[in-house]
């Protein structure tokens, strides 16, 4: 468990400025946000801000994010991009109310895949939900069971940094893979073709603001979709999902969205394809978890969170801090230098560091935030 200290001992501490990065914004969400998306959100005045979502100017512009999107994952036939207002949080009340027909099973290993599943659990309309658990820093897995026709899970739990294959199980007949993607989806690799729902916000990767959401969604899905939202079963209007495709097919939400973060997201996309897509995204986190992981193996004072490598997320790492240094005290002297957003998640309760490695965060940052964090634990030990 985290030490306890009466303050900081790090206040007076500077690290020397050629160990620090070059930028030290590491948030596992929101996070960094690239100067071509500020750009974009001035270049959108006066063409796009300020303009009703039901006119061509913020349509172009939802339309543009939905192909990019669709060409960013190679979507096969039969699938398409829909979204919605309200953020990943939304989205569970939405998959309650028009997906799920009777029973949900949920792998949970996180805050957030908790949260989907204490939603279905508490919807009168539902049987009891299926919950296998894992312990933070470890991973759950779906399995077939009689009477589930979804099967939930994260992809990554942003809260402990452990990576969840996404893989259909097999035996499951016609339910339905739905899967959260927040702090993975434009990070990870993902085969589409595994899934029937990939929800996520784009505060991530995606380096944009909250507050919207957006899923792939296959033809099973559209299926279901449409029989849950049409059996009478009462569903709030901005939680029918057969709204929100059919908006979507239009390139338009059921009500006005925030435009800030579809220009920041269409930015963000622009500079992801013409990197090279998936293969240049993912070769990006895969450089700098590499590193991050390498350093905690060789380090005496840190080491990973989750100790099973292949569960290591690629875009959130958790490091572990030996008890006799506060990491809190880490983190304020950084943050006293302009390396922000790497304090751990609050419930986890845990003496360590959280480091987002999404596409944004140069690799050479993150080297450059082993070292700083190597020098203030030289100093503070001493």
């Amino acid at each position: 468990m985290r030490s306890q200290y009466a303050e900081p001992m790090s206040s007076d501490l500077t690290i020397p400025a050629e160990l620090l990065p070059r930028d030290g914004r590491f948030g596992s969400g929101p996070s960094k946000v690239r100067d071509a998306q500020v750009q974009a959100v001035v270049d959108a005045q006066p063409h796009i801000l300020g303009t009703s979502h039901r006119q061509m100017p913020v349509r172009s512009l939802v339309g543009d994010v939905r192909r990019m999107v669709a060409e960013l994952y190679s979507l096969p036939d039969g699938y398409e991009v829909i979204l919605g207002n309200g953020g990943s949080t939304s989205f569970w009340d939405a998959a309650a109310f028009s997906l799920v027909e009777s029973k949900a099973q949920h792998c949970t290993f996180g805050e957030f895949g908790s949260k989907f599943a204490q939603v279905t659990a508490s919807a009168p309309h539902l049987e009891e939900s299926e919950v296998r658990e894992a312990s933070a820093g470890s991973v759950a897995l779906p399995e077939a069971r009689d009477g589930v026709d979804v099967y939930a899970w994260p992809h990554n739990e942003t809260s402990t940094g452990a990576m969840a294959p996404v893989r259909r199980p097999q035996g499951i007949q016609e339910a339905l893979t739905v899967v959260d993607g927040t702090s993975a989806a434009g990070g990870l690799f993902l085969d589409p073709r595994e899934t029937d729902v990939y929800y996520f916000a784009p505060q991530k990767s995606f380096g944009a603001d909250g507050g919207i959401w957006f899923a792939l969604v296959s033809h099973a899905a559209i299926d279901r979709i449409a029989r849950v939202t049409s059996s009478g079963r009462y569903i709030p209007a901005t939680l029918n999902l057969q709204t929100a495709v059919d908006n979507s097919r239009k390139d338009q939400t059921y009500n006005t969205p925030a435009l800030a973060p579809l220009v920041m997201m269409r930015a963000q996309l622009e500079w992801m394809l013409d990197g090279g897509g998936m293969d240049f995204v993912t070769s990006r986190t895969d450089e700098s978890s590499r590193r991050i992981y390498e350093w905690a193996a060789q380090s005496p004072r840190v080491q990973a969170f989750v100790t099973e490598t292949e569960y290591r997320s690629r875009v959130v790492a958790t490091i572990d801090v030996d008890e006799s240094i506060d990491a809190s005290a880490i983190t304020s002297a950084l943050r006293a230098q302009g390396v922000v957003d790497i304090d751990p998640y609050r419930k986890l309760g845990r003496n360590q560091i959280r480091v987002g490695l999404f596409p944004a965060v140069d690799p050479d940052d993150v080297t450059a935030l082993t070292r700083s964090i190597d020098y203030v634990m030289e100093n503070l030990a001493t």
